[in-house]
């Protein structure tokens, strides 16, 4: 099973030393990616040296900040066309545990059938939770989560989660080009597309980390856009659902 690890990056030199470090020693036979969005602070360079020094690891440059979302389907793209089986998705900045990365990739679909097409590395199943957070962004964190699960009747718990693997299989399902969440919102829209195409996902506990290293790229355009889409995609969802129910009646 050929795994691809998706690292995205922009300004992140202090801490993606630390966090490859982690994940391949956590996970040795997967390959690394790292998508890199013209970071100002040397990040692709470092990352071009790491390449050079270790052939499990590759550099994805791109030409300008565009977003998380951007850099992830950049990053899958170029996964599938390399012949990855499996994409994970795994933040630079230390947040996410690196031994959740095994447990997520046993937990994915396997040749008799079992298993998920998309795994979750959750904070909010239990045994997973956040280290290091104070109680209002915990508070925010679980009230967003709430909000997008009532309005797209998705069962998952933590579908802001950035830390997941995905199977080739489903993304090449997902019509990922039109695909245009750019924030946080990205795992949201792929949580629920991943529904529309009757994936099976699951969700397996972590420790969520508060970063040490770097600076936080939440911005508050980042929770409308999420707010915005997620109501937005609720609407659409309901008039859909009304359709189909006219449509039956009529029949």
């Amino acid at each position: 099973m050929r795994v691809v690890v998706l690292v995205p990056t922009y300004n992140e030199l202090e801490a993606l030393p630390v966090t490859m470090d982690h994940l391949l020693q956590a996970a040795p036979e997967v390959e690394v990616l790292v998508v890199d969005d013209s970071s100002p602070d040397g990040t692709g360079e470092l990352a071009d040296r790491m390449a050079a020094a270790d052939p499990r690891v590759d550099v994805l440059h791109r030409s300008a900040k565009e977003g998380l979302g951007a850099a992830y389907l950049h990053g899958m793209r170029v996964a599938l066309e390399r012949g990855a089986d499996v994409v994970v998705e795994f933040d630079a900045d230390g947040s996410h545990p690196a031994e959740a990365v095994p447990r997520m990739l046993a937990a994915l679909r396997r040749a008799d059938g079992s298993g998920a097409d998309l795994v979750i590395g959750s904070r909010w199943v239990p045994g997973g939770g956040i280290v290091d957070w104070p109680w209002h962004r915990q508070a925010i964190s679980r009230l967003g989560n709430l909000y997008a699960r009532v309005l797209l009747g998705s069962p998952v718990q933590d579908m802001t989660a950035g830390c997941r693997a995905y199977t080739a299989e489903l993304l090449r399902r997902i019509p990922l080009d039109q695909v245009r969440s750019q924030g946080y919102c990205f795992q949201i829209d792929m949580t629920r597309r991943a529904h529309e195409v009757g994936a099976t996902v699951a969700e397996v506990p972590i420790l969520f980390r508060e970063r040490e290293l770097g600076s936080s790229k939440m911005t508050p355009g980042i929770v409308r856009e999420a707010l915005t889409s997620v109501t937005g995609w609720a609407v659409g969802r309901a008039l859909r659902a009304t359709r189909d129910l006219t449509r039956r009646s009529v029949l």
